[in-house]
């Protein structure tokens, strides 16, 4: 069975420029078969059994232009239930495909298989696809690239010479799926990956791995645009090149005003266009390309670092084996908040007549969710290794989601929710304290399955406030079905009478992932357009593990072409 390998970023180049020249002028559908199945890999001179998509680590690059149909048939050949998320494709009535397991539809069980179909509309640039369900997202994900339409420019200079999807990822030597059961088995934290990937490869940094170490090769004076795409489970990383700057152009598939960094911050679920232009004439010198995370958990983490190598093709060869000097990059400290916040209020929306920014300036709906973690008590006469004998938990607004085990959106279509969800989600914390302040004596969270309800094209603002239960830390919030603006964003308590004052409707960045701030408040507006259920949730997977996620249900409209269509007749069922 196939293996990954270091010559897979070639192979996604060559692909990448086939498809440009061969993509046609006309929206067409675009088909591919996606078999998931167990598949040996060897990291770290450790050989394990892993779950693919056709057998590859990282999985295939998805193609396609906007405007462009998307069928995907995903064949379960696993022993594990499976769902595949298309994260951060609208999916504009066509809820049935977002992914989710229990959220959108049953999983795909053993043996079976379901056609996942959307159409692309409005976007272009770098969105991501992966599993749904449990912790199968460390290896089962890949890349979706969207080209604009055939003829159609890129809104900024000078057009890249070649892109490259550069895909981060987590690696453990044990089994994924073991690492979160024994941890919610013991109420405790997960263990920690052993090592950070660069297109599936840990790189000379860690021990027996120099050999499965991501290139770069470039040509000098020619500009490359970087398909940045962080797929780790739990860390958000900061990534540099040494003695290279890089042009930020893309965020979440959305363009925004260029701007040029020596580091960035790129959080789980969060994508980004980068452009890479080389020195203009040959160095004599490879170099670093180095990403490690970014916490200010009190728990245990991943505190290694990745690295990848820039070479430059040498005009003049001189035979195999010539040895350069190789220099690395000098990224931020560990948890240096202020570095994240410097970059993330460098980014703006592109707000052209050719790409707009329509932030709702008129609000019809406020919420305001906390957002953090907490505890529940031990079972009696139960051992448990949460916080004083607790069991760690997650939460918004104080409630701890539960998945159901019929899926949210099948229960809403046919109207029986009765005994599937509620739809009293807290639009506020239902009591309030000082939230970034000292922590309440009480952390205990609530168990619940709730949604929160919103009329069709409702313009919704919500602040997201981290609390310091636990320890503050940064939280990248994904909303699926819709694009958000981030319009606030500030440190400390959220202050309603004065900060709105502050807000950006002109030209906010446009994102499906967004990071809480570690001790702060976060602001978004989104039009809710549409119909159907839609998951909200912390994209590290362990907080989501423990229950930091909800759900928006947003109801049909008046119009036809505003309601959710039947499902599918091929719908996994439960």
């Amino acid at each position: 069975m196939a293996t990954a390998s270091s010559l897979l970023p070639c192979c996604l180049l060559i692909a990448a420029a086939l498809m440009l020249c061969t993509l046609g002028a006309e929206s067409v559908t675009r088909q591919y078969q996606f078999d998931v199945q167990t598949t040996s890999v060897t990291r770290l001179c450790s050989t394990k059994s892993v779950v693919t998509v056709n057998g590859q680590y990282p999985g295939p690059t998805l193609f396609a232009r906007e405007g462009d149909h998307v069928e995907v048939k995903v064949v379960n050949h696993s022993p594990y239930n499976m769902s595949i998320h298309w994260h951060g494709i609208r999916q504009l009535l066509s809820g049935w495909a977002d992914g989710p397991s229990y959220i959108t539809q049953c999983p795909i069980r053993p043996g079976g298989s379901y056609v996942y179909r959307f159409t692309i509309v409005g976007q272009r640039g770098t969105l991501w696809w992966h599993a749904h369900i449990s912790w199968l997202r460390a290896t089962v994900h890949g890349p979706i690239v969207i080209l604009p339409p055939a003829g159609v420019g890129y809104p900024f200079v000078p057009a890249p010479h070649e892109e490259v999807p550069v895909m981060f990822g987590e690696w453990w030597r044990n089994d994924t799926e073991a690492v979160i059961s024994q941890a919610l088995q013991t109420g405790g934290g997960p263990n920690v990956s052993d090592a950070y990937t660069i297109n599936g490869l840990p790189g000379p940094l860690y021990n027996c791995s120099a050999q499965d170490t991501f290139k770069l090769k470039v040509k000098p004076g020619k500009t490359y645009m970087l398909r940045l795409i962080n797929a780790a489970l739990n860390d958000e990383l900061f990534f540099s090149i040494a003695n290279h700057t890089l042009t930020v152009v893309d965020v979440d598939a959305v363009y925004v005003k260029p701007f040029t960094v020596e580091t960035l911050i790129i959080a789980p679920g969060q994508t980004s266009n980068v452009l890479l232009t080389a020195k203009p004439t040959y160095p004599g010198a490879s170099y670093y390309m180095l990403a490690r995370p970014y916490t200010t958990t009190q728990g245990t983490f991943d505190n290694t670092t990745v690295a990848g190598v820039l070479e430059y093709e040498d005009p003049c060869p001189t035979g195999a084996g010539k040895s350069v000097p190789i220099f690395s990059p000098t990224l931020p400290q560990i948890n240096d908040t202020n570095a994240v916040s410097n970059f993330t209020g460098k980014l703006r929306s592109l707000a052209s007549a050719e790409y707009p920014a329509a932030v709702p300036q008129v609000v019809d709906h406020r919420f305001f969710f906390t957002v953090g973690l907490g505890t529940h008590p031990c079972a009696v006469n139960g051992t448990c290794q949460g916080p004083n004998g607790s069991r760690f938990a997650a939460s918004i607004n104080n409630v701890s989601f539960v998945l159901p085990t019929t899926a949210l959106l099948q229960s809403h279509f046919t109207g029986k929710s009765k005994g599937v969800y509620a739809s009293n989600f807290p639009y506020y914390p239902l009591q309030p304290f000082n939230y970034t302040g000292t922590p309440p004596n009480n952390t205990n969270v609530m168990n619940g399955t709730k949604v929160l309800v919103l009329p069709y094209g409702a313009n919704v603002e919500l602040v997201m406030q981290d609390t310091s239960i636990l320890g503050a830390e940064s939280h990248p919030l994904h909303l699926h079905g819709f694009n958000f603006f981030v319009v606030g964003q500030g440190f400390g308590n959220f202050d309603a009478v004065n900060d709105p004052a502050k807000f950006n409707l002109v030209d906010p960045v446009e994102r499906n992932t967004v990071g809480v701030p570690a001790g702060g408040w976060v602001a978004i507006r989104f039009h809710a357009d549409n119909p159907g259920v839609w998951f909200m949730h912390c994209h590290l997977e362990v907080h989501m593990s423990w229950g930091l996620k909800m759900a928006w249900l947003v109801q049909d409209g008046g119009r036809p072409d505003q309601k959710l269509p039947p499902p599918p007749l091929d719908l996994p069922k439960c």
